[in-house]
C-alpha cells in the first residue's frame, strides 16, 4: 500500500497511523497529526480502492452501502500491512493510535470490529458503523474518540449513537463529539481530537 512514514521526535508516543476519506491522499491528514501529537510517529495511507479515480479503502455499493465482502478484504490486507511496516520501519506494532476521516474512520472502526488489539485507540471523525450482525473483540482499554456532526447528510446522529452503543458494549471507553456542522472535518472538531489525546495518552 502506498504510504507516508515520518519518524517522530518521542520513541514512546503512540505511532499515528492516518486514513484519509473518499478521494483524498496520503498528504491529506498529516497536518492532523502535527495539532494531535506533534511528537509522534506517523504512517499515512492510501486507499487501494479507486471510484470513479478517487482513492478509497474499501468499495461501496451505493453512498452508506458498504460491499461487505470487499470490506473484509481490505481490512484483512491493512492489517497484514500494519505488521510488516512495522517490522520495515521498526516501530511498535502495539502502540498504534488512527487518526481516520469518513471513508478513513470507517476502515478504522473495521479494523477495531475485526481484530483484538489492532489499535491502541482510535480517533474517528465522522465514521459509520462498518458491520451489524458480528460479535466485537473485547475493546476494553482501547479509548475511541468519535467526531460527529448533528447535520451530517451522510452519518446520520442515529448512526453515531448505533456505533458509540456498539463499541461501548465491547468495553470502549467512547467520547463522542458534537459539532453543529454537516459531515465536513472542522478545526474545533480536530481540537477536541487534540485534548481528547492528551487525557488519553500523554
Amino acid at each position: 500500500m502506498k504510504h507516508i512514514f515520518q519518524q517522530g521526535t518521542d520513541g514512546e508516543a503512540p505511532v499515528l497511523v492516518l486514513f484519509h476519506g473518499t478521494g483524498g491522499m496520503e498528504n491529506d491528514l498529516l497536518p492532523l497529526a502535527q495539532i494531535i501529537s506533534p511528537a509522534s510517529s506517523v504512517l499515512s495511507v492510501r486507499g487501494n480502492v479507486l471510484e470513479n479515480g478517487m482513492p478509497r479503502f474499501f468499495r461501496r455499493l451505493a453512498e452508506g452501502v458498504f460491499d461487505e465482502e470487499d470490506l473484509i478484504f481490505r481490512t484483512k490486507e491493512l492489517s497484514d500491512f500494519l505488521d510488516i511496516t512495522a517490522e520495515e520501519h521498526g516501530f511498535d506494532r502495539q502502540n498504534l493510535v488512527a487518526i481516520g476521516y469518513s471513508n478513513g474512520a470507517n476502515i478504522a472502526g473495521s479494523l477495531l470490529f475485526h481484530y483484538p488489539g489492532a489499535l491502541r485507540g482510535a480517533i474517528l471523525h465522522h465514521p459509520m458503523v462498518p458491520r451489524r450482525g458480528v460479535v466485537l473483540p473485547d475493546l476494553s482499554g482501547v479509548p475511541i474518540f468519535i467526531g460527529a456532526g448533528e447535520n451530517d447528510p451522510i452519518c446520520s446522529p442515529q448512526e453515531t449513537e448505533e456505533l458509540q452503543t456498539l463499541l461501548r458494549e465491547a468495553g470502549a471507553p467512547v467520547e463522542v463529539h458534537w459539532e453543529r456542522a454537516g459531515h465536513q472535518l472542522t478545526r474545533s472538531e480536530v481540537d477536541a481530537a487534540a485534548m481528547w489525546f492528551k487525557h488519553n495518552f500523554a
